[in-house]
C-alpha cells in the first residue's frame, strides 16, 4: 500500500491496510502494555464489543482512546459484519480467539486491564468461506468501477475476468522493483548483502516506517526488498529504484515509462503542483523526466492530502492481472514474499506469497499459493473507482476466491 490507513483493526496494536502488506502483516508501531491480571474474561467483552450496539467508550481504556476513536471502532465492527455476515460465536484459540460469523471468521487479540477495560484488540484479516470461482466474479462484476481478476493453476487458466486489462495497481508495481533486482544478482552484479547508506533524497511518505530513521542508516538490498515487500515501505522502494536503475525496472514494465517513485507520486498528486500535474500529462515521455527530475526540489505533500477521496488516479503504476502473476511467479521463492501472506489464511497452504497495493480508489492483492498437495495457484485482484472503495467487500471476495481453491 501506498497509504498507512487502517483497514481492519484499531488499538495500541494496529494493523496497516493490506494486512498488511500488507498482508506483510503490515503492522503500524506496536506498544507493548504490561497488564495486571483482571477479573472480567477477555472472550466476555469481545463478546460484547460484536453483539451491543452502539459500542460504548467506557468498555475502552483511555489510553486506548487517545489512539482509536469510538467512531473507528464501530467502522470496523460494522465492516466485519456486512463483509462476514451475522456473529455466531467467539471461540478460544490458545491465548486469542477466533469470532465466528455466519460467513466466515476473524482471528482476534484481546487484552483488558485491571477494571476489565480492553487495553489492546487486533483482529487480523478475515477468513471467508469458500466461494466458488463463478459465484466469486459474479459478485465482482457488481462492484462499481473497473474489476480485474485472474485465477490460474500452475499456467493453466481457472478462472478470469478483465484480466488483460491493465488497472492501476498501487504498491503492487514493487514487484517490478523486486524482481529487476533479483535479476541483477542473479548476474552477479548486485548481491543481497551489498550494503548501503540511507539517503535523505529517498525518504518517502508512508506507508512504512523507514523514512523515519536517521539519514546514512545501515542496511543492505535485503533489508530494503524485505522492507519493501512486507510492509510496503515506499522509502525502502524508492530507495531500491535508485540503486538498481529506474529504466532497468522500465525494460520489464513498459507500460509504465517514466516509471514514478512514490516520492514522485505524492509530489505530483499535491494539491499545490496542479499546474506541474497538468503539464505532465500533456507531455512527452523525454519531458515527463525531465519534469520528474525537477520535483526532487519540491517538498513532500502532507499525508492527508492522499486520505479521502481519490486523487489523480491517471498518475498511477498500470499493470494487467497477467503481468502481475508473471512477475509474482518469478518473485514467490524469495523467503522475504511469505513474511506478509496478506488475506490467505497461511496455516491451509504449504506456502504463500503476497503484495498487495492501494490508495483511495484503486485496490489490489496479488497472492501465490502452493496447495498442501502440491497445486500451484496466482489469484491477482484489482478495482479501480472514482470513489473511495468498500475494501472490505472486495477482500471477502477475494479471501472467499482463495479459500474455495484449497
Amino acid at each position: 500500500m501506498l497509504l498507512a490507513t487502517g483497514l481492519l483493526t484499531a488499538s495500541l496494536l494496529f494493523s496497516h491496510r493490506f494486512l498488511t502488506e500488507a498482508t506483510q502483516q503490515q503492522l503500524l508501531p506496536v506498544v507493548q502494555v504490561q497488564l495486571p491480571k483482571q477479573s472480567v474474561m477477555p472472550k466476555a467483552a469481545l463478546k460484547r464489543l460484536l453483539t451491543t450496539e452502539p459500542v460504548q467508550a467506557d468498555w475502552f481504556t483511555s489510553e486506548f482512546l487517545e489512539h482509536v476513536p469510538i467512531s473507528q471502532i464501530q467502522q470496523i465492527i460494522s465492516s466485519l459484519k456486512q463483509g462476514l455476515g451475522d456473529y455466531q460465536k467467539v471461540q478460544e484459540q490458545g491465548k486469542n480467539y477466533i469470532v465466528v460469523f455466519s460467513r466466515g471468521y476473524v482471528p482476534a487479540q484481546i487484552a483488558l486491564d485491571a477494571n476489565g477495560k480492553i487495553a489492546m484488540l487486533f483482529f487480523r484479516p478475515p477468513i471467508a468461506q469458500g466461494k466458488t470461482l463463478e459465484e466469486a466474479i459474479a459478485e465482482f462484476k457488481t462492484l462499481p468501477g473497473k474489476v480485474s481478476f485472474l485465477v490460474l493453476e500452475g499456467k493453466s487458466e481457472r478462472a478470469a475476468l478483465n484480466a488483460n486489462t491493465p488497472l492501476a495497481v498501487g504498491s503492487a508495481f514493487k514487484l517490478a522493483v523486486l524482481q529487476t533486482l533479483k535479476s541483477q544478482i542473479a548476474t552477479g552484479k548486485r548481491s543481497w548483502r551489498d550494503v548501503v547508506e540511507l539517503q535523505p533524497s529517498w525518504k518517502s511518505l508512508p506507508s512504512g516506517t523507514l523514512q523515519t530513521w536517521p539519514d546514512r542508516s545501515i542496511l543492505t538490498l535485503q533489508t530494503l526488498s524485505a522492507l519493501m515487500i512486507s510492509q510496503s515501505d515506499n522509502t525502502a522502494t524508492d530507495s531500491l529504484i535508485d540503486i538498481i536503475g529506474r529504466q532497468a525496472i522500465e525494460s520489464i514494465t513498459p507500460r509504465n515509462r517514466p516509471l514514478l517513485t512514490t516520492r514522485e507520486f505524492f509530489v505530483l498528486k499535491s494539491a499545490t503542483n496542479q499546474k506541474l500535474l497538468q503539464r505532465y500529462r500533456h507531455s512527452n515521455q523525454e519531458q515527463r523526466r525531465a519534469i520528474l527530475q525537477s520535483l526532487a526540489q519540491q517538498p513532500l505533500p502532507d499525508i492527508s492530502e492522499f486520505e479521502a477521496k481519490p486523487v489523480a488516479l491517471d498518475i498511477e503504476w498500470f499493470f494487467t492481472a497477467q503481468e502481475l502473476c508473471s512477475l509474482m511467479e518469478q518473485v514467490a521463492d524469495l523467503p522475504l514474499m511469505s513474511i506478509n501472506p496478506g488475506v490467505a489464511n497461511a496455516e491451509d497452504w504449504q506456502r504463500v506469497a503476497f503484495k498487495g497495493g492501494s490508495e483511495s480508489g484503486v485496490l489490489n492483492l496479488t497472492t501465490w499459493l502452493k496447495a498442501k498437495n502440491g497445486k500451484q495457484y496466482c489469484v491477482a485482484g484489482t478495482w479501480n473507482n472514482d470513489a473511495p472503495l468498500e475494501e472490505s467487500r472486495f477482500l471477502s471476495i477475494y479471501g472467499s476466491a482463495i479459500a474455495g481453491l484449497k
